[in-house]
């Protein structure tokens, strides 16, 4: 049963299972991951978690160029029969999503409100679907009244995931990451 939950450091095993399954120099949308973010150690793990938390804080004022950002990790915490029948227990990483409180310039060429991944072996399960339509509650909460959410132009199953929200195409656009498609979901 998948739930979506704040960033932990008590998931360091399972997220990094997760990280290890995209593989090195793929990039994993919707967990705010910088190529300067130390993971492996407990200690930079720790560290990483305590940015992505300060991030949706709306006390503290964000980096230069940075915008406010609530992160949750997609996970799936086993049945209580499952654990009654002697599983781990372990909750599995199955993928992260973002919301971004607001859009600088960057994000509304390219990236949106939202980013959202799912590792490799937890694709086709319906997971992004249920993920970004928890996300757009969370959304509506913050005051927000449409949010832009954008995919690769061949990512055609993100593409269906947006549309099933009721996501409308404003463009496909080029941008320094790539042609993106950029979709509008009115709350």
């Amino acid at each position: 049963m998948p739930e979506l939950i704040a960033p932990t450091d008590r998931l360091h095993a399972a997220w990094l299972e997760a990280h290890d399954e995209w593989g090195p120099g793929l990039h994993e949308d919707g967990f705010g991951l910088r190529p300067a973010d130390e993971v492996r150690s407990p200690a930079g793990f720790a560290a990483w978690v305590a940015r992505l938390s300060e991030q949706a804080d709306p006390t503290t004022s964000p980096e230069a160029g940075r915008v406010p950002c609530t992160y949750r990790w997609i996970v799936d915490v086993p049945a209580a029969e499952d654990a009654a029948a002697g599983a781990s227990g372990e909750q599995a990483v199955l993928g992260g999503i973002a919301l971004r409180h607001e859009l600088n310039d960057f994000l509304l060429r390219v990236g949106g409100h939202i980013g959202y991944g799912i590792r490799p072996s937890a694709r086709r399960r319906g997971l992004a679907t249920w993920a970004l339509g928890e996300m757009l509650g969370e959304a509506r909460a913050i005051g927000l009244d449409r949010v832009l959410v954008t995919c690769e132009e061949g990512n055609i199953p993100s593409a269906r995931t947006i549309e099933r929200h009721g996501g409308v195409l404003e463009d496909v656009r080029a941008t320094e990451l790539g042609a993106v498609r950029r979709y509008w979901i009115t709350l």
